[in-house]
This record gives structure tokens, C-alpha cells and sequence, in this order.
């Protein structure tokens, strides 16, 4: 199992997380220099605030254990392909990579942006990293809401 697999299962423990209680599954955790400095799962309905993704609770967390407002050297690692409203956050963090797992047709930043970069440039970008364990949790959750 590469890094980046490994990291990607405690984004999925933080998915299971929003999964528990009923908020849709979505982890996220930020890595830099090979350890886990945040973590976020979607808390939209806990919070009652459509902005509570886990991108963003895992990126203020990190912003405040470091005390900066950029992440150069750290890794998003994230179980779903972001929305436009994270890219926005991720492209103003200056993130050095972002990892995600599922790929979302309906509400990835992909269907609004096409093949333009939302992204700080010099943010690197791998989709595809456990989708199937990303994707069937997504699944899983919305087969019990219908």
C-alpha cells in the first residue's frame, strides 16, 4: 500500500464518521512532513452551515495548529473530488497537493471548470486514490436515504 493509500483510509475513518451521523460521507485530512496535522469529516447538517465540508473544517483546523493561512508543504487527502466552493478555499491555502479518492459527475469542481485548473498553480492534483472504498461509502449512504 502506497502513502498515499494509507493516508487516504484515515480520510475514509473521518468519512465513516460524517457517515454515523447521517451527514453525507465526506473525509478529509491535511499531511505535512509525513503526519497528520488535521482532520474534517461534512458537518452541513450538525452545524446547520452549508460550508461545513470536510475540506473546509480540515483546512481551518490546520490553519490554526500551524498558525498561517497557506499550506504549501501539506497534502489534502479527501474521499470525494471537491466542490467548487472548496476549490475557492484550496486555491487561497496554496495547498501543495491535493489527493482525493471518488470522482463526483454532479457536484465536482470537473462539471463546472472542465479541463481549467481551479487550483493554485503550482498545486498538484491525483483523483482516483481508493475509489472504490471512497465511492461505496457514498453509495452505501445514499441507497439507505431512498
Amino acid at each position: 500500500m502506497t502513502s498515499d493509500e494509507q493516508y487516504m483510509q484515515a480520510a475514509i475513518r473521518e468519512a465513516q464518521k460524517a457517515f454515523d451521523a447521517d451527514e453525507v460521507p465526506v473525509g478529509a485530512i491535511v499531511v505535512m512532513q509525513d503526519r497528520i496535522i488535521a482532520k474534517g469529516h461534512n458537518q452541513v447538517e450538525l452545524l446547520t452551515d452549508c460550508t461545513a465540508h470536510a475540506e473546509i473544517l480540515a483546512l481551518t483546523s490546520a490553519f490554526q495548529f500551524l498558525g498561517s493561512k497557506y499550506l504549501p508543504e501539506a497534502t489534502l487527502y479527501v474521499t470525494v473530488e471537491p466542490c467548487l466552493m472548496c476549490c475557492g478555499a484550496l486555491y487561497w491555502s496554496k495547498i501543495g497537493r491535493i489527493v482525493y479518492g471518488a470522482y463526483d459527475e454532479k457536484n465536482g469542481y470537473r462539471k463546472s471548470t472542465g479541463s481549467n485548473n481551479p487550483f493554485h498553480p503550482k498545486t498538484e492534483v491525483i483523483g482516483g486514490i481508493l475509489e472504490d472504498a471512497c465511492s461505496k461509502l457514498m453509495k452505501d449512504f445514499f441507497q439507505l436515504k431512498r
